[in-house]
């Protein structure tokens, strides 16, 4: 992750007036980090109390925010008015090569052999998946984003259930390119891993549609936290409603279900869930507007530069800032001392192990963004998206 989700949209989008827009991107993408790191090296929300559930309330959520973050990147850099011509070409063909680079670099952490569920490869599924749809308009990326998590979930549960009774998996596996080089095959990334596309897909089309309309307008903020509230809503308390009114053994638990990326195909009350990673409708449908909501807190506490709540927050905000500039190297690195550490299952770490990562990222980050305009893996990615500039 670069300044954008594992883009570089200040390398190829104009500078646009609304810096508060930009920099409210890169604080949510910080918060989405140490998010991601409660989750892996935080303690077990199994353990109770009030830490407990706030790591709880970090998993899932945090790898949402960066997928729907990725959906505002790819527009930025697709243009927010779509490019035409060469340089929509350009545009397109840095996206493509993101994918790529994103995919190999997905399918090396993932051989490290961490019990960290890598997100990378799936970014570039997502980013070659949402190439055709980057020329729509805000409401038909809305409508999409909509469509796709109501009806996404339950395809994935009958699509699943139907490769368990004929037995395709390994047939299927046997024929992939992919998984010949890494546990994360195509039939993991598009369907049974931890973040399939098919079930994922919504956070990324939301915040193409996100990308779309004018965040710095405090009009467009209030009507979209609005929006998001009413999501996390409808999600979380509509999950909690069905729970009560079709109850069943078989049934997961609403809250504390099992985090595999998928619900189980054992029985369809599992759909009814709401568990972080279940890849249900009610979960897709409460982690976006979460996702929603705290982009829109984050750009409007950056929005007026001379405010005095911009100013008065400046010192904490700084470095999650910085670890949202750079968040590609961030994320690899947290992964890689994980690996180092010897760390299969660091989840259920004492809550010092957790602060321990934070302050170093925050520390190396504020540090790195003050002598460098990239992080050092983010500038890999920027010049190997230089070939584009060869596109015709």
């Amino acid at each position: 992750m670069s300044a954008d989700t594992f883009t570089d949209h200040r390398a190829s989008a104009p500078a646009p007036a609304a810096s508060g827009r930009l920099l409210g991107l890169d604080l949510a993408r910080g918060l989405a980090v140490l998010g991601m790191f409660a989750a892996h090296v935080g303690p077990d929300p199994a353990d109770g109390g009030p830490v407990a559930g706030a790591m709880q309330f970090t998993h899932g959520r945090a790898s949402a925010l960066f997928a729907m973050l990725a959906g505002v990147s790819l527009v930025l850099i697709a243009g927010r008015t779509p490019r035409v011509g060469r340089d929509g070409r350009q545009a397109l063909a840095r996206i493509v090569i993101r994918a790529l680079v994103l995919l190999a670099l997905g399918t090396v952490m993932t051989e490290i052999g961490t019990s960290v569920a890598v997100i990378l490869a799936y970014y570039g599924v997502y980013f070659l998946l949402a190439l055709p749809l980057t020329r729509l308009k805000a409401g038909p990326l809305a409508a999409a984003a909509l469509a796709w998590a109501l009806i996404g979930p339950q395809l994935s549960f009958v699509l699943r259930a139907g490769l368990q009774s004929l037995d395709w998996t390994e047939l299927l596996t046997a024929h992939d390119p992919i998984a010949h080089y890494s546990g994360e095959g195509l039939l993991n990334l598009l369907l049974t891993g931890n973040y399939p596309a098919l079930t994922w897909m919504p956070f990324v089309l939301a915040g193409m549609a996100l990308g779309r309309i004018d965040l710095s307008s405090a009009a467009v903020r209030a009507r979209l936290a609005v929006a998001g509230a009413a999501l996390a809503a409808v999600g979380y308390g509509g999950s909690w409603l069905a729970c009560q009114l079709a109850p069943t053994e078989e049934q997961l638990d609403w809250w504390h279900g099992p985090e595999e990326g998928t619900v189980a195909t054992t029985h369809p009350a599992g759909l009814l869930t709401a568990s972080p990673h279940s890849g249900t409708t009610f979960e897709v449908l409460g982690s976006l507007g979460i996702a929603v909501f705290t982009l829109v807190a984050c750009t409007a506490l950056l929005a007026q530069p001379s405010s005095g709540l911009r100013q008065a927050a400046a010192p904490l905000v700084a470095p999650v800032l910085a670890v949202g500039t750079v968040s590609l190297s961030v994320y690899v690195g947290h992964v890689a001392l994980i690996g180092a550490l010897g760390g299969d299952d660091m989840q259920g770490s004492p809550l010092v192990m957790l602060m321990l990562f934070a302050v170093l990222a925050m520390a190396l980050a504020r540090l790195w963004t003050r002598l460098f305009r990239r992080g050092p893996l983010e500038a890999v990615l920027h010049r190997a998206t230089l070939l584009a500039r060869y596109v015709r």
